[in-house]
């Protein structure tokens, strides 16, 4: 062989080797993170020591009889006009006896996680009543074929780590057949840890026995429980929910891992001014974790303090803008300065169409709660239209957007490997280059993340093959996902049972 056509032919390798892209994903999830501390821990303590003054002052209003029993019986104190008083000692104690990590179980233990620390992994949440049509680009009424579709679709996406019901079928008017056939479709449809919802305390115990079904028998879900239930027991300002307390206890009893959720609104249900409305939603959201504490001491919650804003000129959610991604992260500041494991939620775009508004808020709310350091970031794939709204397009694209927000968290190494300054020297005398350097070689595999949605070709190149836009693309990527293979969770055996027992109506 000539020395050309030996050039050529490494030359030919090395593009080879550039189009295949790394053989290891270089920005898996559980990333590290807590590099942005919009809190200074000075005000981290006075918005802990004002929670803690409203608890003890003003305390939680329309307690439950059982409940006010059970925490009565742990050491809170009785207030005026029927409300519950938690002491600061209260407080603090439930503060350091409450778990700190535990695994989400995955039904594949390979997909299981571990929830606490500072590990960052971003989910789906949300009740959207919408969802864009991948034909018509236009919103209609969520399904449960929909819910099927978006548990399948998310199932083949890596970034995605867990995976709660993200629409609700509006076409399943019965409240118990809604949530046994929310249920089922998490069943049917993956092996990742999931989350769901239960509309009644009556409806937990029946539903378990259907996860008991594929868990391989009775009491073998509890023993092992891989669906987390998300509640929000508090109703704002500082009251609790009965319906919602009640489904807590059923929880505890069958050994389900909670999600209690505080879901204030700035202006509307909490103070405008941000530290304010910190410390009401951090006061809530720790009188849902004292709550299950009087249950059951020690069992697994994520204390998800989400921070909600209004547009306070026209009362509109706002769920893509700056003060969003901004409380989001300081919430995660702040339990994780606790030790708790942390549940924020970020993505959460405002926008209709998947346009450059979409790309914005998605952007710069969902880095924020990662960087911050949000052990688990929900509502962040898929959701569109200020909740409301739910895409297939947006699950696609959303999880190409995790990858570059891992690779952020991330970092750079620094070692003997990434900071040779004889190899600088050597390409500077030798070849003028580092393109065929061995550095660059091991860096592309070890260091780079290559989209395939976002589109890195030039003007002209992209005009030639049709000047498409990401829409386009995460469509086409939607449609592939959906019609390709799927595997089948549900053993034939497990199926029949599960059907003979519950009227399922899809899928």
């Amino acid at each position: 062989m000539t020395r050309d056509k030996a050039k050529r032919a490494g030359r030919q390798a090395r593009l080879a080797l550039r189009a295949r892209g790394p053989a290891e994903n270089p920005c898996p999830p559980g990333q590290i993170g807590g590099a942005y501390a919009p809190l200074a821990e000075s005000e981290i303590g006075a918005i802990y020591a004002a929670a803690l003054d409203l608890l003890e002052q003003l305390g939680m209003g329309d307690v439950p009889e059982r409940l006010a029993t059970r925490l009565l019986a742990a050491g809170a104190v009785p207030g005026d006009g029927g409300r519950i008083l938690f002491p600061r000692s209260l407080c603090e104690d439930v503060i350091a006896g409450a778990c700190k990590r535990f695994v989400f179980h995955g039904r594949d233990p390979d997909r299981s996680i571990e929830v606490g620390g500072s590990t960052v992994h971003f989910g789906t949440g949300g009740a959207a009543v919408q969802v864009l049509d991948l034909d018509t680009g236009l919103y209609r009424a969520a399904t449960l074929a929909d819910l099927h579709d978006f548990a399948r679709l998310q199932d083949r996406l890596t970034n995605i780590s867990w995976f709660t019901r993200n629409c609700i079928a509006t076409d399943v008017a019965d409240p118990f057949d809604l949530d046994v056939n929310t249920a089922y479709a998490l069943l049917a449809n993956t092996t990742k840890p999931v989350a769901t919802a239960f509309t009644l305390a009556s409806h937990v115990a029946p539903i378990v026995a259907m996860f008991d079904i594929a868990a391989g028998g009775e009491g073998a879900f509890a023993r092992r429980p891989f669906v987390k239930a998300h509640v929000s027991p508090v109703i704002s300002p500082m009251r609790y929910g009965a319906d919602a307390v009640a489904v807590i206890f059923e929880c505890i009893r069958h050994n389900i891992p909670l999600t209690c959720i505080t879901a204030a609104q700035a202006g509307a249900t909490a103070p405008a001014p941000l530290a304010g409305f910190l410390a009401q939603s951090l006061a809530e959201t720790l009188a849902s974790l004292v709550m299950v504490h009087a249950i059951r001491p020690g069992h697994p919650m994520v204390f998800s303090n989400w921070p909600f804003v209004v547009d306070l000129r026209t009362g509109s959610f706002a769920g893509g803008g700056s003060e969003t991604a901004l409380m989001n992260a300081a919430s995660a500041q702040i339990i994780n300065w606790l030790g708790l494991p942390s549940g924020v939620a970020a993505s959460m775009t405002d926008a209709k169409a998947i346009d450059a508004q979409y790309g914005m808020e998605k952007g710069m709310t969902s880095l924020a709660a990662a960087l911050a350091g949000a052990n688990m970031v929900y509502e962040s794939s898929g959701m569109t239209a200020s909740l409301l709204g739910a895409s297939f397009e947006a699950f696609v694209l959303d999880d190409e957007m995790h990858s570059a927000n891992y690779r952020i968290l991330r970092g750079i190494e620094v070692g003997p490997d990434t900071l040779d300054t004889d190899a600088i020297i050597e390409a500077v005398l030798g070849t003028g280059h580092f393109l065929s350097a061995d550095q660059t070689m091991a860096a592309m595999e070890r260091d780079f993340f290559y989209p395939a949605l976002a589109d890195r070709t030039s003007p002209d190149a992209w005009a030639a093959a049709g000047a498409r836009t990401a829409w386009e693309r995460a469509t086409d990527r939607a449609r592939e996902l959906l019609q390709s293979d799927h595997p089948r969770y549900l053993s034939a055996a497990e199926e029949n049972a599960i059907r003979e027992r519950f009227r399922i109506l899809s899928g």
